[in-house]
């Protein structure tokens, strides 16, 4: 399994951006594909997830702001990103997650800033 993150960039207080991950090899619609983000000197954090089975969920922080979408044809998986905050700044990666083990992609960097 690879993933490939795109669509990071500088945007400011208020902007929207869109990121999209592809997604290639074994992959099904039960697998959890999401978003995980890496703020600056901080901890990585799961942002959103979806899959068939659970649907769409999201961190208490971007609930009402980001939106987590998926082509189950194609195997990509996206995040609108809304209202972002400097707070959002961080590397923003994509994962895929079957049975126990969980695939990471690269990251791409999300900067927001005035």
């Amino acid at each position: 399994v690879q993933l490939q993150a795109s669509g990071g960039g500088l945007v400011q207080p208020g902007g929207s951006l869109r990121l999209s991950c592809a997604a290639s090899g074994n992959i099904v619609s039960s697998d959890g594909m999401g978003w995980y983000r890496q703020p600056p000197g901080k901890q990585r954090e799961w942002v959103a997830g979806i899959s068939s089975g659970a649907g769409a969920n999201y961190a208490d922080f971007v609930k009402g702001r980001f939106t987590i979408s998926r082509d189950y044809a194609k195997n990509m998986v996206y995040l609108q990103m809304n209202s972002l905050k400097p707070e959002d700044t961080a590397v923003y990666y994509c994962a895929i997650s079957k049975g126990s083990y969980t695939y990471w992609g690269q990251g791409t960097q999300v900067t927001v800033s005035s």
